[in-house]
């Protein structure tokens, strides 16, 4: 078992996560910290995976992102038909990432399988997959089959790493240990027991009824309180000097605000209630609110740092690119918000 400072020193500099720390990973099962027991995994509450997760962040981010996307992967175990989820995680190392665009077309064929064909990106975790998960379009003899609205059918697959071809084209300046890379899949055979909905369930948990939206932004959102974390402690190394007493407990209040919100849906979701759209709201705005506000403190912080700061052999320097790299993700951009608003009143 290595330490935290093991753990740091052994993801310093890296593009990719090394073999000894994914074992270790595999045998305290954290990609599967979301898997119910019943599989074999953690089914941790989600008080207890945020925690988790909010850790590996602050020990590096391109660990914390992994274990996170990964993680989230597995969280279709639930949406698994229960004797294939039986049979996948079993095994401590299964582990599931892919993307969530539709990338590719899914041909049914006569004795009721998909003939799968497409391409994909940013399948975070791609070298150290057991399987990939993937969205296409339904079609039946080259046509899009519809749903009774008219609508394009849409289905998710779970296809080996073996039927898929990884693209190793990630070329951002940080999380560059993530392993977040495009893949294919050129004409994979896939059995509709490896297929699934998003929103429909074969387990029976309280997790299963969690907002996609709700369970997004708190699993993400400690990744950047980890992150923010990690770089105040490699800038007091860099400039002892510096009082970042009120940055730090920013992120020690934000933490007992996530696992307040954690403890509040599981909660309401305990008794049956349904999460209004005005309680994901309220998460969301205080989501971005707060990564807008911690991304000003950083760069505040860094500007005071020196030349040190941009050496790019640094643990400041490689935390500040995790940091700022991660919050590239849509999920808090402000304009993409703008953008949905104006959609949704149009």
């Amino acid at each position: 078992m290595f330490s935290h400072k093991e753990l740091r020193e052994k993801m310093q500099g890296v593009s990719e996560v090394p073999s000894e720390i994914i074992n270790q990973i595999h045998q305290e099962r954290l990609l599967q910290i979301w898997v119910p027991n019943r599989y074999g995994g953690l089914g941790l509450r989600l008080r207890e995976g945020l925690s988790v997760l909010f850790n590996w962040s602050k020990t590096d981010g391109s660990l914390g992102w992994m274990l996170t996307l990964c993680s989230g992967a597995n969280f279709f175990s639930r949406n698994l038909k229960p004797q294939i989820a039986n049979e996948l995680f079993s095994n401590s190392k299964t582990c599931f990432g892919g993307s969530g665009m539709i990338g590719g077309k899914a041909e049914k064929q006569t004795d009721g399988t998909f003939l799968v064909n497409g391409l994909w990106h940013f399948a975070t975790g791609a070298p150290h997959l057991s399987h990939f998960t993937l969205n296409a379009q339904l079609t039946e003899n080259g046509n899009s089959l519809l749903d009774e609205f008219g609508n394009e059918l849409i289905r998710s697959f779970v296809i080996p790493k073996s039927e898929a071809e990884i693209i190793p084209n990630w070329k951002s300046m940080g999380m560059k240990a993530t392993g977040t890379y495009s893949f294919t899949a050129e004409n994979v055979k896939v059995s509709e027991d490896y297929s699934f909905i998003y929103d429909e369930f074969f387990t029976d948990d309280v997790l299963d009824k969690i907002p996609f939206r709700i369970f997004a932004d708190l699993t993400l959102l400690v990744n950047y309180l980890g992150m923010a974390s990690h770089f105040s402690e490699e800038a007091i190394k860099t400039r002892p000097h510096l009082d970042l007493d009120l940055f730090n407990k920013r992120i020690e209040v934000a933490m007992e605000k996530i696992i307040e919100f954690a403890d509040e849906i599981e909660s309401l979701l305990n008794d049956s209630k349904l999460i209004i759209s005005e309680k994901q709201s309220e998460i969301h705005d205080y989501s971005s609110d707060l990564v807008e506000s911690l991304s000003h403190q950083i760069l505040e912080i860094y500007f005071q740092l020196g030349i040190k700061a941009s050496h790019t052999d640094s643990a400041v320097y490689q935390v500040f690119c995790d940091y700022f790299t991660a919050t590239q993700h849509s999920n808090f951009r402000r304009e993409l918000e703008e953008k949905r608003k104006c959609e949704f009143h149009y």
